[in-house]
């Protein structure tokens, strides 16, 4: 349901998962948030677009999911790692990642297979 919360930018729902001394880690960009400014910083992304989780597994620390987020101008890959504090969130660390096709470099090289099919 959080990712349904995100992908509709619904900042009352979203504010419903966070504890109130949650933050949030974009390490990829190098971003600590509080709670709030996660939600605003999601719910003011300009456009809308889907989330569709890939993968999740809960462990001993928290939950990690792989969730595909697309519009029709990008399609990216987040990977989560969530520590709760009972059903909220404390913790959220997210590394996000554009889709696309490997470097030319690498498709020189002739290795690999595509993972999907088209």
């Amino acid at each position: 349901r959080l990712w349904a919360d995100v992908a509709r930018q619904d900042s009352a729902a979203l504010r419903e998962w966070f504890a109130p001394e949650a933050e949030v880690y974009w390490h990829c960009t190098d971003e600590r948030f509080t709670a709030e400014e996660y939600i605003r910083a999601n719910c003011e992304y300009p456009g809308k677009w889907h989330g569709k989780i890939e993968k999740m597994l809960d462990t001993a620390e928290g939950s990690v999911t792989v969730t595909r987020v697309w519009s029709e101008e990008f399609s990216v890959r987040a990977i989560s790692f969530f520590r709760w504090q009972g059903e909220k969130i404390l913790r959220l660390e997210e590394y996000w990642s554009d889709d696309g096709a490997p470097p030319e470099w690498r498709r020189k090289m002739q290795i690999g297979q595509k993972i999907t099919e088209d």
